[in-house]
C-alpha cells in the first residue's frame, strides 16, 4: 500500500492472525508496536481517546505524515498484538489518495508498517516494496514514488507531549500548535522505528563524510556534491528526505565497500534525516 511517507505492508488492525502475518513477513519483533492507519478523524476517535492537544494537531496536520500516540479507546479494533500489549494506540490519517481510498473502502483501521524486512531501509518505490515483501502480499497497489520519503513523525500525547520519532512534520511545527514538547526520555517503546540499528543497508554506513574512501559509494549533499547519489544538489532538505532511502538502496546494490554520507544539517527536517542515518549506521546518541 502506498502512502505519502513510505510503502506499507497492510493488514486488518483488528485481526490478530493478519497482524501476526505482517510481523512474520517483516521479521519484526513483536514488542515493536504498529501504527493504525484510518480514513478520517471520526474513525480515529473510535479507536483512540483525543484530548484538546490531539484535536489541534489532527486539525492542522491530517491527512498527513503525523502519527499520534494516544490512550486506546477500542482494544478490539486495533488488537493487542498490533499495540504490542500497550494501553496506547498509534494512529494517523495518511495523505496518499490510494491509501485513503483503500482504508475507506475497508471501513476500519489498517496497520501498515513499512513494507521492508525489519531493519532494512524503508521502500519508497513500488519496485522496492515488492522486492522486500511482495511475496507475502495478497495484492499490491502501485502509487508511484512516495513524496515524503521518511516514515511519519510520531508524537505521544500522554501526561506530557513528547516527540518519539522525528519526521517531516518537524518539532517546531508541532510546538507551534501545542506548545513546548517535553525533553524527558520516556515512552519510546510506544513508537516504531526506535531500534538502535534500523533502516540499514547491507553495506556499512559512515556519516559526516566530506570525502569518501576508495570503494565507498557516496551520498553527497549540496552544490559541492558529486556522483550519482546527490541527495539534493540545491541543499533542499525535503528533496534529500524524499531521496534518502531510494539512494541508500541504489548505492547498496553496487556492492560497495561501504556507504559514505555527507554532513546533513540538523535543523528542521534535518533532525529526522539524521535520526534515520544514525540508525542505519547503528549509532544513536
Amino acid at each position: 500500500m502506498p502512502t505519502e511517507t513510505v510503502y506499507g505492508l497492510a493488514a486488518d488492525a483488528g485481526n490478530a492472525r493478519a497482524v501476526a502475518a505482517v510481523y512474520e513477513a517483516k521479521g519484526r519483533p513483536a514488542f515493536n508496536p504498529l501504527i493504525a492507519h484510518v480514513a478520517d478523524l471520526a474513525m480515529a476517535r473510535r479507536i483512540a481517546r483525543f484530548d484538546p492537544r490531539a484535536e489541534a494537531l489532527a486539525a492542522r496536520f491530517w491527512p498527513g505524515p503525523l502519527t499520534l500516540v494516544l490512550p486506546v479507546a477500542d482494544g478490539e479494533a486495533v488488537c493487542d498484538l498490533a499495540r504490542a500489549g500497550l494501553d496506547t494506540v498509534a494512529v494517523r490519517v495518511p495523505g496518499h489518495p490510494l491509501a485513503h481510498a483503500l482504508i475507506a473502502r475497508f471501513g476500519g483501521p489498517v496497520v501498515a508498517p513499512s513494507a521492508n524486512r525489519s531493519g532494512r531501509p524503508s521502500p519508497t518505490t513500488f519496485a522496492d516494496a515488492v522486492e522486500e515483501t511482495g511475496a507475502a502480499a495478497a495484492a499490491a497497489l502501485d502509487g508511484g514514488a512516495c513524496a515524503v520519503g521518511l516514515e511519519s513523525t510520531v508524537a505521544a500525547l500522554l501526561d506530557e507531549a513528547r516527540l518519539l520519532r522525528p519526521g517531516s512534520v518537524t518539532r517546531a511545527e508541532i510546538e507551534a500548535v501545542i506548545g513546548p514538547l517535553s525533553e524527558a526520555e520516556a515512552d519510546a517503546r510506544r513508537s516504531p522505528g526506535r531500534l538502535t540499528r534500523h533502516y540499514a543497508p547491507n553495506a556499512p554506513v559512515r556519516l559526516d563524510v566530506t570525502e569518501p574512501e576508495a570503494g565507498e559509494a557516496w551520498l553527497s549533499f549540496g552544490a559541492a556534491g558529486r556522483g550519482p547519489w546527490n541527495l539534493s544538489p540545491t541543499g533542499d532538505l525535503r528533496e534529500a528526505a524524499a531521496n534518502l532511502f531510494a539512494y541508500l538502496r541504489a548505492a547498496d546494490r553496487t556492492g560497495p565497500a561501504g556507504i559514505a554520507v555527507a554532513p546533513i544539517p540538523h535543523e528542521g527536517l534535518g533532525e529526522a534525516i539524521n535520526d534515520r542515518l544514525k540508525r542505519a549506521a547503528g549509532f544513536v546518541g
